[in-house]
């Protein structure tokens, strides 16, 4: 959910627009009970456009509480094709965001960063299977708590995406490892692998543009729980519904 570039890359590849809206149910709750101030729902906005020059992607994250928003996350991204293959492209982006928690009502926000690197994009001809390699250096801005100082970083980021039986499922997912100096090891790492059945394969469905599936939430070093840990490793799954349009 918070990061679903792959999407971008797809249609980077293929030449077209995209924009879809996510439900997840996510069920941290039920086999964690350190994640009990967990949010229950996430909404997830995407929105590709490509041009001549290259692409331009965002997404935003909506988590939910029993009353209202409990915060918003976003990421806005632009790739500039150097090579005419489309094969290698400039990467430049930006993360931000804020959020409240359920005990205190306070809102906090993320110490926001802007990212810059190569991106490596490769596709098979049908373009069933996609695979994007990114190297950036991360840089992260004064944030409003003392330990929020500015520091520069690095990220590696995976992203992979495979289109079967028809077209009717899809992989899809990613990997980032970062270096965060906050946190154990210095190293945050997520991965969100997806799959999905897509209804629009179905025939006479051509014109159903929803899917029906799953998200994994796997990370190392970066959930924070109810006693304000983010030092262990999880692995979440969600119940999701996505419409494309």
């Amino acid at each position: 959910m918070r990061k679903l570039f792959f999407l971008c890359f797809a249609f980077l590849l293929t030449g077209a627009s995209a924009q879809n809206i996510q439900m997840h149910y996510d069920l941290g709750k039920v086999i964690e009970d350190d994640l009990q101030g967990r949010p229950s729902f996430t909404t997830t906005v995407e929105l590709f456009k490509p041009d001549k020059w290259g692409s331009t992607f965002f997404f935003v994250d909506l988590d939910y509480l029993h009353d209202g928003v409990a915060g918003a996350y976003w990421e806005v991204a632009r790739e500039v094709n150097i090579t005419s293959n489309k094969q290698w492209a400039a990467h430049v982006e930006y993360n931000g965001g804020s959020t409240s928690s359920k005990f205190t009502n306070m809102s906090t926000r993320y110490q926001h960063a802007f990212l810059a690197g190569p991106a490596w994009n490769i596709a098979s001809a049908d373009y069933s299977k996609t695979l994007s390699l990114q190297a950036m250096y991360k840089y992260y801005f004064k944030g409003q708590n003392p330990w929020n100082r500015p520091y520069s970083g690095f990220q590696a980021t995976a992203i992979w995406g495979v289109h079967f039986s028809q077209r009717m499922f899809s992989f899809l997912g990613f990997i980032d490892c970062w270096y965060d100096r906050s946190v154990r090891g210095n190293w945050i790492t997520i991965s969100e692998p997806q799959l999905w059945f897509n209804v629009n394969a179905l025939k006479g469905c051509k014109d159903i543009n929803l899917s029906l599936g799953t998200e994994v939430e796997i990370s190392n070093n970066f959930v924070f729980d109810d006693k304000g840990r983010n030092d262990k490793f999880h692995a979440i799954p969600t119940i999701a519904a996505k419409w494309t349009f």
